[in-house]
């Protein structure tokens, strides 16, 4: 009963909330409407759902572009969040990304009744795209954009464009208390072109895992997140040693998921000469060559044949190998590859076997599919590219999918060049887990099996049970 007059006590208050802005914007018996998308340009302004407060409507899809004024970054508040639930956001869900174009880095997908914290563009621009199914809908959303300066470093609170040549990057909250669920904060950093960048944690609480699934902060070389270009992810109570670029610019990625949350970090950034040589156990990644622009994406679930969006989960998304104490990657303490093994991954194991079985995998794992690998090419640090042609995709949990006339192909990565075994021309059952690019990822233990005709009942089954 306490539990029942607390749902209702906080719903009496979302209603009264509700009811009441609708009825401080009505003037003169007059009330302003809001529209499915649009463009939004200026200083600040509101955006809400189509016809908020009331219920937005079934088997919609609305896209809002903002823009503010040329040298300032975009920072989106949440006043009211009204979405059908689920753990996954499949439904209805708002979806918020970090320019004019779904290519772009995506900020965040939300749904539910737990109001997103504050989003900053990395720029003076911010894509906003809210779809609902033909069920169960809500209220919808309102939020306020206004145009913030560039330079954030004293004021930011969750991301922004820094452009000074040193400053400092806390989680939102700190250090007060914890920092919210279900966030994504994107600082870009840069510095003077001939300069590199150094970030030092002095404080670091982020919710464990052992391969950072749900919360963690990630840091890209060259500003763009790329798997490759990827110089470390980090969770956990350790502090991490401190990191050196190879560029002037940087892109380090919060996030944290929707259960449980930590203290937060604070770190610190600062501007150093080429050739600068880093503190023994400082990680220095050097940049790959840029990536080719990749296809426009398909999303499968079910046959391969008819292609939609799915969401990705956001409770598994790809293993963290940069955690040193992960027995796989067999490095010391430092995290740095061990001496006696020159030359070598250090991610690749002594032994090459997958984990756990076909069903328990199948829960575990962003993608499930089966196909015919159809080229194996060898990748930047020790790692192999896959190009599969899809027989069926029973989870795709957002991977690039790539359709030519009736052909669906994949590429996955091989974070370790020698395993999985992959053999070119064979049918494979592979599963593994998808970036925040889409990018599909095969870490050593990642469970692939010869692919027989038996195999398909036997996945189809597993892929009607809940996990």
């Amino acid at each position: 009963m306490k539990h029942l007059s607390r749902t209702m006590s906080s719903l009496g208050f979302f209603l009264l909330l509700v009811f009441g802005w609708a009825h401080s914007q009505t003037t003169n018996n007059t009330r302003r409407v809001f529209k499915c998308g649009g463009t939004l340009d200026g200083d600040s302004g509101f955006i809400a759902s189509e016809d908020f407060p009331s219920y937005y409507k079934p088997n919609s899809k609305c896209t809002w572009y903002i823009t503010v004024p040329e040298g300032n970054v975009v920072s989106l508040s949440f006043r009211i969040f009204d979405l059908e639930a689920d753990t996954l956001c499949r439904y209805d869900f708002l979806e918020v990304y970090n320019g004019h174009s779904n290519m772009v880095q995506k900020l965040g997908r939300f749904c539910g009744t737990f109001r997103p914290g504050t989003l900053i563009s990395t720029s003076n621009t911010m894509m906003l795209q809210m779809e609902s199914d033909s069920g169960t809908g809500g209220r919808g959303f309102l939020a306020h954009f206004t145009g913030t300066k560039t330079d954030l470093n004293e004021e930011q609170t969750c991301g922004g464009k820094l452009t000074k040549p040193q400053g400092t990057i806390t989680t939102p909250n700190w250090p007060e208390k914890n920092y919210p669920l279900g966030i994504t904060c994107s600082w870009l950093i840069t510095v003077e072109p001939d300069k590199l960048i150094e970030v030092k944690f002095d404080k670091f609480d982020v919710e464990r895992d052992t391969y950072c699934r749900f919360d963690y902060v990630a840091f890209y070389n060259g500003g763009e997140i790329d798997t490759l270009r990827q110089i470390g992810k980090y969770c956990g109570d350790k502090v991490p040693e401190p990191i050196v670029t190879n560029s002037n610019i940087l892109l380090v990625q919060f996030v944290s998921d929707q259960s449980e949350t930590s203290d937060g970090f604070i770190a610190s950034y600062s501007s150093v000469p080429r050739g600068y040589s880093a503190q023994p156990g400082s990680r220095v990644h050097s940049l790959p060559p840029a990536p080719t622009r990749k296809p426009v994406t398909a999303k499968t679930t079910e046959a391969p044949a008819t292609t939609t969006t799915t969401s990705k989960p956001r409770r598994r998304p790809p293993p963290n190998h940069n955690q040193p104490t992960r027995p796989l990657d067999r490095r010391p303490e430092s995290g740095r590859p061990d001496p006696a093994r020159p030359g070598l991954n250090p991610l690749c194991p002594d032994a090459c076997k997958r984990e756990g079985s076909i069903k328990s995998n199948f829960c575990s794992s962003d993608f499930v599919i089966t196909g015919t690998v159809t080229m194996l090419s060898v990748a930047s640090q020790g790692r192999l590219l896959a190009t599969v042609s899809i027989i069926k995709a029973y989870k795709d949990g957002g991977l690039t999918i790539t359709q030519a006339g009736e052909t669906m192909t994949v590429k996955l990565v091989l974070m370790c060049k020698t395993c999985p075994v992959l053999r070119r021309g064979q049918n494979f059952i592979l599963m593994g887990q998808v970036d925040e690019d889409g990018r599909g990822l095969l870490p050593p233990g990642s469970f692939t099996a010869l692919y027989k005709e038996q195999h398909h009942k036997i996945l189809t089954s597993l892929n009607k049970q809940p996990c």
